[in-house]
């Protein structure tokens, strides 16, 4: 008696070929729908999987692998007495290879499409398929990948089959967790459920490996969510080295930020934290403006600029005493790479990045921890009425400087203090245990320029210290959340020194 193959695949690369080999090793070929088209068309001899169950397929389809038939060849333990006995009793053949991957349901969901569509892209009787051939890989080869194809058959001519079959089931398992978590995280979504249920599966696929992790012990990947509008992971590199873990995180900072600001505007983003911003029309002239915040943090670090980085911006970021570890725009023009290749020696390590446009959709943040995770929605600003809460009025000038402070304030490590005019950063503090540190380094990172300027915190002062610090550097106004016990104290304390406060109502801790 022939063994038995059973083949059934969406994704035909590779699979004639395979078919031809195995046929050629005395294998029965057994085969579905589009599949055994394409098999009988290249002269590979196919047995209908109608034959084997005795039982047309129906339900247009829905209904063809799911029988004795098929699963009680894929479920066998041919180590059993009990089981051999019973498919004789039944006349079922054991099926020792199956290659099936799935309906494209992520391909159909990524473009225009309709409930129904996506509905009818689930496929059922794939992963029972897998799911039963994977769980009996002891008998078993699945194959769920048409690069598996060729070591699939090396093994079955060498005899050794059992050395890559759990192997292989680990993977099928994968394949299936990943195609399940697409449809439950798509439908959880069309039916308008939270994203907070009491189980969530998340799809991730590997995008590239890194050459190391965060330090060069660690190792590293890079995943996508195909339920997620694409970003920094998808960014395609122009020129230079792959961007190392470090550099996917703060060029993630750098372009969530670059894409709340107006084409034109950049952001220089150092250790996940930015260390200069400008809001402009000119690239190179923002540039210039976002490294004088704080220039010496600014070397080595990442420049984002939502938009096509032209030759004068080139022209600025080469500058003598500059260096970059990543640029990113959306798109970079011809005069603008051949700047950059020119003067590689300049940097050698600079990394050009073309990035899609950031959305303003409400992601999911995850972050590990030990046995587990936390999961929140990402921090955008709702909005909100401010309330003016001092004797003095903050005139419409300082009003924009606020403004201004307050959406850059999102993007620094608390406790995070921005000092700003109306269009640019002038200092920074971020990441300190306590808030009035950050403040005195934000005011002197500004310097003079803090006189006349405003500045910005992402919680509530605690004591008056920082509103007595900021007035002795001539701050004008400040904003700030408010909900301090010591709320009337750091007002009055604002009332004496003649500054203008408001109060946002919405804290941005960044951890």
């Amino acid at each position: 008696m022939s063994r038995r193959a059973l083949l059934s695949v969406t994704d035909k690369t590779g699979i004639v070929d395979f078919a031809r080999e195995l046929a050629s090793l005395a294998f029965e070929i057994v085969s579905t729908g589009g599949t055994a088209a394409a098999l009988r068309e290249a002269g590979v001899p196919v047995t209908a999987v109608s034959d084997v169950t005795g039982f047309p397929e129906i339900l247009d389809g829905r209904v063809k692998t799911l029988h004795p038939g098929v699963h009680g060849g894929l479920l066998a333990d041919l180590r059993q007495a009990s089981h051999r006995a019973a498919l004789a009793e039944a006349e079922i053949q054991p099926i020792e290879i199956l290659a099936v991957n799935l309906y494209a349901f992520e391909a159909t969901v990524a473009g225009p499409h309709t409930l129904a569509e996506a509905v009818e892209s689930i496929d059922i009787g794939g992963p029972a398929m897998v799911r039963a051939a994977a769980k009996n890989w002891a008998n078993v080869t699945v194959l769920v990948d048409p690069a598996d194809y060729g070591r699939a058959v090396e093994a079955v001519r060498a005899g050794a089959e059992g050395s890559i079959r759990q192997e292989l089931a680990a993977k099928a398992f994968r394949h299936t967790a990943y195609y399940d978590s697409v449809i439950s995280g798509y439908l959880t979504r069309a039916s308008g459920q939270s994203d907070f249920a009491e189980v969530r599966a998340i799809p991730l696929r590997r995008l590239k490996t890194l050459r190391y992790g965060e330090n060069p012990h660690q190792r590293g990947a890079v995943y996508g969510n195909p339920l997620l509008a694409p970003g920094i992971a998808q960014a395609k590199l122009l020129w230079g080295i792959e961007p190392g873990y470090n550099n996917y995180l703060d060029s993630a900072a750098a372009w969530g930020l670059a894409c709340e600001l107006r084409t034109g505007s950049c952001v220089i983003v150092k250790h996940l934290n930015p260390c200069g911003v400008c809001e402009g029309d000119d690239f190179a002239e923002s540039f210039r403006i976002a490294k004088a915040c704080d220039p010496i943090s600014a070397f080595g670090g990442v420049v984002a600029m939502n938009g096509r980085i032209d030759q004068s911006a080139a022209e600025a970021m080469t500058e003598k005493g500059n260096k970059l570890d990543v640029i990113i725009g959306t798109e970079f023009s011809d005069s603008a790479l051949e700047i950059f290749r020119d003067r590689s020696g300049w940097g050698q390590d600079v990394r050009l990045l073309a990035a899609p446009p950031a959305t303003r959709e409400v992601e999911t943040s995850i972050r590990s921890l030990s046995g587990g995770a936390l999961l929140q929605d990402t921090d955008v600003d709702p909005g909100g009425e401010w309330q003016i809460v001092t004797e003095k009025r903050p005139t419409r000038e300082q009003m924009a400087m606020m403004k201004f402070a307050w959406r850059v304030i999102p993007h620094v490590t608390s406790n995070a203090i921005v000092v700003s005019l109306a269009d640019r950063t002038l200092g920074i503090g971020a990441g300190q245990m306590n808030r009035v540190q950050s403040v005195r380094l934000a005011l002197d990172q500004a310097g003079d320029a803090a006189r006349g300027a405003c500045l910005a915190s992402d919680a509530f002062f605690p004591f008056p210290d920082s509103v007595e610090a900021a007035a002795e550097a001539g701050i004008a106004a400040i904003c700030q959340p408010g909900g301090s016990k010591k709320d009337p104290d750091v007002i009055a304390e604002a009332n004496r020194r003649g500054i203008g406060m408001a109060f946002t109502g919405t804290r941005h801790f960044r951890h």
